[in-house]
C-alpha cells in the first residue's frame, strides 16, 4: 500500500475528518481526483463520492454491455481501489446535467454532505476543466451547497501550460489557472490511482487524452479554494505543497 504523500506545508489540505467529492461522471473522481483521493484516504479522512450520472452517453466503450450497469460497477471497484472511498450514484442525465433545475442537485449534495457530516468538498475547478457542460454544472450545485452549509470547497485544476498542450495535440476544450490562480501544488503518489483508472475499463481505453494528461501532470496535482479557505496565507496566495 503506497504510504501518505507528506504536505510540506500542513495547512495547506487540512486534516479533515470527512469530505464529500461531488463529480458528474463515474471515472471522474480516479481520471482527475484519484491522486488527491488516495492521499486523503490514506491520512485517515473519510471520503464519500457523489457521482450525479451512470455516465450512460459516453462515446467511449472499452467494455461489452450496458453502460449505465457497466460504469455503476467500475465505480464502485475504482472507489475501493482508491483506499476505500464511498459511493452514492444518482441518475440524473448523462450530458443533460446543465438542464437539470439547479435546486435538485443542490438538494441532493447537502444531502449527501450532511449523511457524511463533510468537513469540506472537492470538486473540478468550476469551468469544469475538460470543457464538459456537466462537469461545471457539478461543480456550481457544490459550490451553492457548501456556501449553505458553511464549508470550503477545493478544486482540482489544470495549469494554463498543461490545457494549451493538450488542447493543441488533442483539439481539446481544456481549461487551466495562471501560477496565481492556484493555491496548492502537491506532489503525489499515482500508485492507487493508476488502480482506480483500470477499474474504468469501459473507458480508459489507449487513445484517451488521459494518459497524455497524466504524463504532462508528471507528480504534481493543482488546486484552488473555491469556497473559503482555512488559513489567510492561502487566501493571499499560492502555496507549493512539495
Amino acid at each position: 500500500m503506497p504510504s501518505s504523500v507528506e504536505p510540506a506545508t500542513p495547512s495547506s489540505v487540512p486534516a479533515w475528518t470527512s469530505i464529500l467529492v461531488v463529480v458528474a461522471h463515474p471515472d471522474d473522481e480516479s481520471f482527475g481526483l484519484g491522486a488527491v483521493l488516495s492521499d486523503l484516504l490514506a491520512r485517515g479522512t473519510s471520503v464519500e463520492v457523489l457521482c450525479l450520472t451512470r455516465g450512460e452517453a459516453s462515446t467511449l466503450h472499452g467494455v461489452a454491455g450496458d453502460l449505465s450497469a457497466l460504469r455503476q460497477a467500475e465505480l464502485q471497484e475504482a472507489a475501493a481501489a482508491l483506499g476505500g472511498a464511498g459511493t452514492v450514484l444518482r441518475d440524473y442525465p448523462d450530458g443533460g446535467l446543465a438542464d437539470v433545475p439547479v435546486r435538485l442537485l443542490v438538494d441532493d449534495v447537502l444531502a449527501a454532505a450532511r449523511a457524511g457530516a463533510a468537513e469540506a468538498m472537492l470538486v473540478f475547478d468550476v469551468d469544469g476543466v475538460t470543457g464538459h457542460p456537466d462537469h461545471a454544472a457539478a461543480s456550481r450545485a457544490a459550490v451553492e451547497a457548501a456556501a449553505h452549509l458553511g464549508i470550503p470547497v477545493l478544486a482540482w485544476v489544470l495549469p494554463h501550460d498543461v490545457a494549451d498542450q493538450l488542447n493543441v495535440e488533442f483539439d481539446a476544450s481544456f481549461t487551466g489557472r495562471w501560477p496565481q490562480e492556484i493555491d496548492v501544488v502537491r506532489r503525489v503518489d499515482r500508485t492507487r490511482q493508476r488502480a482506480a483508472i483500470a477499474a474504468h475499463a469501459s473507458q480508459a481505453v489507449p487513445s484517451s487524452v488521459l494518459w497524455r494528461r497524466l504524463e504532462l501532470l508528471g507528480e504534481t496535482e493543482h488546486l484552488r479554494w473555491l469556497v473559503g479557505s482555512p488559513t489567510p496565507a492561502l487566501a493571499s496566495g499560492a502555496v507549493t505543497d512539495r
